[in-house]
């Protein structure tokens, strides 16, 4: 059993609650797509979290982490596939959009594959997520028992957290939905959510560095 178990689990909690990219892709794409594609958007991010713990755990990730192209590749490929989601908002914001049923989601995109994929790019295009387990996962490790056990099951642990707090944030998205139904108020939603996206584009290209 690794070390601090409790304290890792309060701690991974704390920090998939914490508003990012992931929580702010899958409240979007529930508020305007519907619950399950909030559904799919988180599952693609977990996906991607997922190959990055098992680089980590063949060891591929410190060669992520110590190489500084690799490094670059991944992080300006998420910053642009972010940009890029925000100016598609903003695009569809000054298109019309039919009237619908109130106590039905409003769909912007009804095909739940796009937003799987595009939740897939977002987690790959976070590079940072190998630095969280090369230094956030040792400090539960202990050196008398078996590190693979340990690390498989803090990784475990810490996906089924997240999972739990996607589905949160999948349902609350989803609650909005009823409020988009009338265009206009959807129309300045898709604004915010576009400038909040290339926002975030600009921080993570510019405000996450290598070694920070």
């Amino acid at each position: 059993m690794p070390d601090n178990l409790l304290l890792f689990i309060g701690l991974t909690t704390l920090v998939s609650l914490a508003p990012g990219p992931n929580v702010m892709y899958i409240m979007s794409q529930s508020a305007l797509r519907g619950r399950r594609a909030g559904l799919m958007a988180g599952l693609g991010i977990q996906i991607a979290n997922v190959v990055y713990f098992a680089l980590t755990l063949l060891g591929l990730g410190v060669l992520i982490a110590t190489s500084e192209l690799l490094f670059l590749i991944l992080k300006w490929t998420g910053a642009g596939y972010l940009a890029l989601i925000g100016v598609m908002a903003l695009i569809r914001s000054f298109r019309s959009h039919p009237v619908v049923d109130p106590a039905q989601p409003a769909p912007v995109i009804a095909i739940h594959r796009g937003a799987f994929f595009d939740g897939l790019v977002i987690g790959f295009g976070n590079p940072k997520t190998v630095f969280w387990f090369l230094t956030f996962l040792p400090q539960f490790i202990s050196p008398n028992q078996s590190l693979l056990n340990q690390m498989v099951t803090l990784g475990l642990i810490g996906t089924a957290i997240d999972l739990a707090i996607q589905w949160m944030y999948t349902h609350v998205g989803g609650a909005m939905s009823r409020f988009l139904a009338k265009p206009e108020i959807r129309r300045w939603f898709e604004r915010g959510v576009g400038l909040v996206f290339i926002s975030l584009a600009v921080l993570v290209a510019f405000g996450m560095q290598q070694h920070a």
